[in-house]
């Protein structure tokens, strides 16, 4: 039975402590501060990235160089016999496609997952793809079922600012301007990969409540009868978003298990700060 590595980037949501956790490779993402180049996790932290947006700091993403990706699967394949890399959605970014035109120079021993995710529900199939691997699927084999199960998952996200979506061409500015003065939050969903408008609430209580109201759509319709993983995320300061956290285990009581990690750095350059997101995964 070939040796295989899970390989994924912060744009899963796990840090480089979570990965050393769980027993995968993650590769930091790149993205700028004020033309400043970065990289996540190691010379600029989660607390320092967001200290210096609220000061106003210019903030944008990149995507990792391919002698960075080649040198990471590299030494990866040092202690292995292949790697399934899963990086975020080719819908959201241009470094899934690099990825899978990367590996083709590997003979099959890197397998790249379009895995048509970001975020929580990324971080899901981190955790699907390392049980599949614990029952003896090849990397092929994982690639495979991760594809098949792409779609089994939904996000919805709120901004509280949509200045950052304005400025990445998101939104327009006429859009942003006329939400600003009607108090509007945006209810964002990502399912099948692509970032659409799902609703628009009048305030985040409203938009809170809009979250909460089609995740239980997703669990009465789509999900129904399956097993699933619900999940929170949000960007900035932790302690606001408990109370997010409150709220929603209030309305799913039945649920056990309702995990909570931070937006990564790479999607809070597009949302700014005080975003909340709800994810509901199939669990394979």
């Amino acid at each position: 039975m070939s040796k295989i590595r899970i390989v994924t980037d912060t744009n899963s949501g796990i840090t480089l402590e979570m990965a050393k956790e769980i027993g995968v490779t993650v590769l930091p993402m790149p993205f700028f501060i004020d033309g400043v180049p970065h990289t996540d996790g190691v010379d600029c932290t989660y607390e320092e990235f967001f200290k210096k947006l609220r000061m106003g700091a210019d903030v944008s993403t990149s995507q990792p160089s391919p002698g960075d990706l080649c040198d990471l699967w590299d030494k990866v394949l040092e202690d292995y016999d292949e790697l399934v890399y899963i990086p975020m959605s080719e819908a959201l970014s241009s470094s899934c496609e690099t990825a899978i035109a990367l590996s083709a120079n590997y003979n099959g021993k890197v397998q790249v997952v379009n895995n048509r995710r970001i975020s929580i529900t990324l971080y899901q199939s981190i955790l699907d793809a390392l049980r599949l691997a614990e029952y003896g699927m090849n990397a092929a084999e994982i690639k495979a079922v991760l594809e098949r199960e792409s779609a089994e998952q939904s996000i919805y996200i709120t901004v509280n600012t949509l200045e950052l979506l304005k400025k990445s061409g998101r939104v327009t500015k006429a859009a942003a301007g006329l939400a600003t003065v009607l108090n509007l939050k945006p209810v964002l969903q990502i399912q099948g990969g692509k970032l659409d408008t799902y609703k628009k609430a009048r305030g985040m209580d409203k938009a809170r409540l809009t979250m909460i109201d089609a995740i239980k759509n997703d669990l009465e319709t789509r999900f129904k009868g399956k097993k699933v993983q619900l999940a929170l995320a949000y960007s900035g300061d932790r302690e606001p978003a408990e109370d997010w956290a409150k709220q929603f285990k209030a309305a799913f009581p039945e649920v056990d298990n309702i995990i909570m990690h931070a937006l990564p750095i790479s999607i809070c350059c597009h949302t700014g700060d005080g975003a909340l997101a709800a994810a509901v995964s199939k669990v394979l």
